[in-house]
């Protein structure tokens, strides 16, 4: 498994995908590697990865992450004996014979924990965190707004990226996801929801500080976060990376490998909502309703903001 920045032990995606490895490695009693990628690296060092992986005999190999793309369409076509899955990514470059794309719809889950924000907030106020400002992370924008406006039209919603590509360091800036959550509690947010990877314990301890709610993403990091963090976390918007990765390993056990992209959505279990600490319990009826009728295609979705 080749990791994005960040690496197993990010609390967040790599994590959920090291968890589906972990999972079908156990279950298939498989021999696993893995790498991770570092801040700011060439494209060569990814394609370079992806070779090292193979060159030590890995015949089935995870990417995970979008930085990927072209890498994995490359050392794909130079490799066509060894099966790729490449996490949110189903775009040309990594399209092939021999590669899963797994992807999954960020806006459905994150239509609930908007529809979450705006049902808790004290403030008709919430925001949101993206870590860069990429199509990926604006379908969770997308998502969170459109989940805010179903319960409350006139809710105000402030909207941070912390960088533009191609500088991807805004998922693992802790300081400056930390630095735009103060900002948006100062001007009067009580709610902010990340998508950010690892800058996301930026806004937890912004969070803390301010004694407001945050909402975590990909996995259920009440469960995950720094300890002094958790009771600040509302709920998490969870993608299920780890049920995308262990379909894909489970395929190649069971010889029901399928190239192509396949979307993990709300109705195939690949996104949803957390409910550690108990504090939606109130509230999750409602949002199971609006999970029900965006599954049976009463509600639309937005993809982008």
């Amino acid at each position: 498994m080749a990791y994005d920045v960040g690496g197993r032990g990010d609390q967040s995606f790599n994590d959920s995908a090291a968890a589906g490895m972990d999972k079908a490695a156990a279950e298939f009693g498989l021999d696993t590697k893995e790498a991770a990628a570092t801040n700011g690296e060439a494209e060569s060092a990814r394609e370079e990865r992806l070779n090292q992986l193979i060159d030590a005999g890995y015949e089935n190999i995870v990417a995970v992450g979008f930085a990927y793309a072209s890498s994995v369409g490359k050392v794909a076509k130079e490799n066509p004996d060894v099966k790729f899955a490449i996490v949110d990514d189903a775009s040309e470059a990594s399209t092939g014979d021999n590669i899963m794309n797994i992807t999954f719809a960020e806006n459905e889950g994150s239509f609930l924990v908007g529809a979450a924000a705006a049902l808790k907030t004290k403030t008709d106020h919430i925001g949101f965190v993206g870590g860069v400002g990429v199509d990926l992370i604006k379908k969770f924008q997308a998502g969170y707004e459109a989940g805010a406006k179903a319960v409350n039209p006139d809710i105000k919603i402030d909207v941070k990226y912390l960088t533009q590509p191609p500088d991807f360091s805004g998922f693992g800036d802790v300081a400056k996801g930390k630095a735009a959550a103060e900002g948006m509690y100062q001007s009067g947010a009580d709610v902010v929801y990340h998508a950010a990877g690892g800058s996301g314990g930026g806004v937890f301890t912004a969070a803390k500080a301010a004694g407001k709610w945050a909402i975590g993403v990909d996995s259920d990091q009440a469960l995950t976060a720094a300890e002094d963090v958790r009771d600040v976390i509302l709920t998490s918007m969870l993608k299920r990376v780890d049920v995308g990765v262990y379909s894909f390993i489970k395929s190649i056990h069971d010889g029901t490998f399928k190239a192509g992209n396949t979307v993990f959505d709300l109705k195939a279990d690949g996104v949803g909502y957390s409910t550690t600490g108990g504090h939606i319990d109130d509230i999750t009826s409602k949002l199971d309703e609006y999970k029900q009728q965006i599954i049976d295609g009463t509600i639309t979705v937005p993809t982008a903001p």
